[in-house]
């Protein structure tokens, strides 16, 4: 059997490659950056698609040469994709897929997406699935609770971050909102017999574990698994979580967004026994999944990290946006100094000023919105290393200067690489 898998470089879309591969399906996959997927699934035919833009049957129909069963694993939880990604899309790879004969679409939908959640996710995981529905093809829809796993993304990196915070687990209210967790590779092993049975055409399954528990309980076990001790749990008033979440907005990578928020508030519980009986065999549960997992060191730095990342990258994007500020405010003596002593005349010392200043403004820019922080990474340190030569040549005298200024360029360097090697968390 060929299998097209959607969102393959996705935390599920990773954990259903390898369980299709491992029952020796053909396997097929989109993703939109391909970096590292072909080496770590060299069994697997990857096609490079941007699912924001694939909007047309044209740009699906020679994808789907020999498909026989799409298993769509692709979402966004925050941003202006959601609807193209979750609706627009789909509708054309569904068109291409009745044209092509496919024999049935699989949906990773999301146990939110009900008329009564007004989240802008869980409206299009809706409109998704009506797409679906009216599309002619045969289908199926998989509706998992939070999806958990040896590794983490999304939610679960967040409840690590939580948990492995010093002191205290801050939790949004009361922390009383119910999650019924299933494992990512249970989750996997429920596509692979779903995709095996045409009995489940036309059905609604919502993939969950076998235990419900409230989100402060969550992060309680994942403390212990952490091996962090035992903590007071902290209670944030959901207006102070509503600021936080338009902060994360705002910076595009937050821990926290209004959506996940209004995810969270919606209701993530579901009914163990009827997925149970419909898939035919039992989740594993988070405790046994976290004891068979033992916590390994970087799980810990993971979660002491995972605040500090957004952290360092506002820090970044103040220190040029002042910098910036300075060089326009009271820049004008320092930059004369520089070019007198590059043998310069001294009209280039209000241009050169200037640029700095639009420079730094443009790296404070680039750094905003670089997601994954690689090319804005080698731009501060090109940046940082230019400055660091043309004013230490200049002005030899500031390499011995009590305070500092050239020599604490290099910890600053070390924070921006640093911050390069964590921005990425796909």
């Amino acid at each position: 059997m060929r299998v097209l898998v959607l969102g393959a470089g996705g935390f599920i879309g990773r954990e259903v490659m390898a369980v299709l591969l491992a029952a020796g399906y053909d396997v097929v996959a989109t993703a939109r950056s391909l970096d590292g997927l072909e080496a770590r699934f060299p069994a697997v035919s990857f096609i490079r698609v941007d699912l924001s833009r694939a909007l047309q049957v044209a740009d699906w129909s020679p994808v789907l040469a020999g498909v026989d069963v799409i298993i769509n694993c692709a979402g966004v939880l925050r941003g202006g994709e959601m609807t193209s990604v979750h609706v627009t899309m789909p509708s054309a790879l569904y068109e291409a897929a009745r044209l092509a004969r496919v024999q049935r679409v699989l949906l990773l939908s999301a146990i939110s997406a009900r008329p009564d959640v007004q989240t802008a996710y869980a409206r299009t995981k809706l409109a998704g699935e009506v797409a679906l529905r009216e599309s002619g093809v045969d289908w199926t829809i998989l509706r998992p609770s939070l999806v958990y796993g040896d590794g983490s993304y999304g939610g679960t990196s967040l409840m690590r971050g939580l948990a492995g915070l010093p002191w205290a687990i801050p939790v949004a209210g009361d922390g009383r909102f119910p999650f019924t967790p299933v494992h990512a590779k249970d989750l996997a092993r429920a596509i692979r017999i779903v995709c095996e049975d045409e009995s489940f055409a036309g059905q609604v399954l919502e993939p969950v574990g076998p235990d419900t528990m409230e989100l402060r309980d969550l992060l309680v076990r994942y403390r212990r698994w952490l091996g962090f001790g035992d903590a007071a749990i902290l209670r944030v008033p959901m207006p102070l979580m509503r600021v936080l979440g338009k902060a994360g907005d705002f910076f595009g990578s937050g821990p926290v967004s209004s959506s996940s928020l209004d995810q969270m508030v919606a209701g993530n519980a579901g009914d163990s026994a009827a997925f149970e009986r419909a898939i035919s065999f039992r989740p594993r549960s988070l405790d046994a999944a976290l004891q068979a997992r033992p916590a390994q060191v970087q799980d810990r730095w993971h979660a002491r990290l995972y605040f500090l990342a957004p952290a360092l990258k506002i820090v970044l994007v103040l220190m040029w946006l002042v910098s910036a500020w300075l060089g326009f405010a009271h820049g004008q003596v320092r930059t004369e100094e520089v070019t007198s002593g590059l043998g310069l005349p001294l009209l280039w010392a209000e241009p050169l000023r200037i640029a700095g200043s639009l420079l730094d403004i443009a790296m404070a820019g680039w750094l905003l919105v670089d997601r994954f922080g690689r090319w804005s990474t080698l731009g501060q340190c090109l940046l940082i290393i230019g400055y660091t030569a043309v004013i230490g040549y200049a002005l030899p005298e500031l390499w011995i200067d009590p305070l500092g200024p050239l020599l604490k360029n290099a910890p600053i360097l070390l924070a921006v690489l640093m911050h390069g090697a964590i921005a990425d968390r796909h």
